[in-house]
């Protein structure tokens, strides 16, 4: 059986806000349909991606910006955080880990880290390893994303 992600629900606030945001980072915009006053959906698509996201009125009882850990991935994060930064979206800057290819997660537009020895260290990854270099921003409600640098995938992928 194939299991495919393909729709990711973000709670916002203020819908035209975050269509606005999600505009200038880069998304195409696939729907925006308004049923009625309670009910509005806006799908957006990350460039390369599968995977979409939506949000709306009336899609959710999720408190906004709850959504946190959202990896997107690139395959040059340095010069991906300057077409973020050019398109006016506030980024942190590029980061690893000290204690080597660990997961990350992403709390209040900030990264969080599992377990003793997960330290945050600014820069790119030494080795430049995949997996190892990453960045955080957050959209206007505080739903968190991280990107990631994977310049070659492990095996299985």
């Amino acid at each position: 059986m194939d299991l495919k992600l393909e729709l990711l629900v973000l709670p916002v606030s203020d819908v035209d806000r975050a269509k606005a945001f999600y505009e200038a980072l880069g998304f195409r915009l696939d729907v925006d349909y308004t049923a009625n006053e309670e009910f509005r959906v806006v799908h957006f698509t990350p460039p390369g991606s599968e995977c979409s996201i939506i949000f709306g009125d009336g899609m959710t009882n999720a408190a906004p910006g709850s959504t946190q850990g959202l990896y997107l991935i690139v395959s040059d994060i340095e010069q991906a955080r300057a077409e973020l930064v050019a398109r006016g979206i506030e980024v942190s800057e590029i980061f690893h880990d000290a204690g080597g290819l660990l997961h990350h997660g992403h709390d209040a537009g900030d990264a969080v880290h599992d377990g003793p020895g997960q330290e945050r260290r600014a820069g790119l990854h030494t080795d430049r390893a995949s997996y190892g270099s990453y960045l955080t921003f957050s959209d206007p409600d505080g739903n968190g994303w991280l990107l990631q640098e994977i310049k070659q995938r492990l095996a299985g992928r």
